[in-house]
């Protein structure tokens, strides 16, 4: 990992949080008894913010079952950025691609806020894969799923000014993973500009111009660290209207 130990539960269980986990997720997918013997492999790990549990180019090959908390994958562009990939929370796993093949890392893994997990090795997880069909399927869909979400991405921002790619961003990131609050939604997990700018396909100080005509128009707010929807639906508008 970083070259720190992270810090165990007490106890070494799994909390017991099965309604916390959205269905769209790998623990969610799994029906209780399939659910229960991934979680009893690995090892408990409690991660503070800001730590980073996999590194872009390694050569590790170990997998990360989330059990709370959110964490960001980050990739370096050809110009030296980091460009945010995709954003994971408590029901997901990451690590997966690198222990399928024994290839190095293909991102970044940094937590975002405290963080969970159960950190399972390349041997039990793929053995873990090859005793239990329903396992082996709910993790081969949630890799369909990422590479459909990463191409859906990119066709759907085809043609759109970048007002329409942030709504559209903004958009999906409160649906997956934001917390519903009246008639919007908070995004309560750090996020900066720079991330924005590369999920969206736009200069930060484009950015900057979108995120302030989105708070003038009552659409969003933000506060320390986090990003408030104040109209949902409204985003929606803004990320899915149709054009001349």
């Amino acid at each position: 990992m970083d070259g720190t130990s992270p810090r165990r539960g007490a106890s070494g269980r799994t909390p017991a949080s099965d309604d916390s986990w959205p269905p769209s997720s790998l623990l969610g997918s799994l029906a209780a008894p399939a659910r229960g013997r991934l979680l009893a492999l690995g090892t408990l790990r409690r991660y503070e913010a800001g730590r980073v549990l996999m590194r872009e180019g390694e050569r590790t090959a170990f997998v990360l079952v989330l059990l709370h908390g959110v964490v960001k994958a980050t990739g370096r562009a050809p110009d030296g950025r980091h460009a945010l990939l995709a954003v994971r929370m408590g029901g997901d796993v990451v690590g997966e691609f690198a222990a399928a093949d024994g290839g190095p890392r293909s991102a970044t893994v940094t937590t975002c806020g405290n963080v969970v997990a159960r950190a399972v090795s390349r041997e039990d997880f793929l053995a873990c894969t090859r005793d239990d069909p329903s396992i082996a399927h709910a993790v081969n869909a949630a890799v369909v799923a990422k590479l459909r979400t990463a191409n859906n991405h990119r066709v759907d921002f085809t043609g759109c000014d970048a007002a329409t790619r942030l709504a559209r961003v903004l958009h999906q990131i409160v649906v997956t993973h934001g917390e519903r609050s009246g008639a919007g939604a908070v995004i309560r997990w750090p996020i900066t500009q720079p991330e924005l700018a590369t999920l969206s396909g736009t200069a930060e100080p484009t950015v900057q111009k979108v995120l302030r005509m989105f708070r003038q128009a009552g659409v969003i707010s933000t506060g320390y660290r986090t990003v408030r929807v104040d109209d949902l639906d409204r985003l929606s508008d803004l990320a899915f209207r149709e054009r001349p």
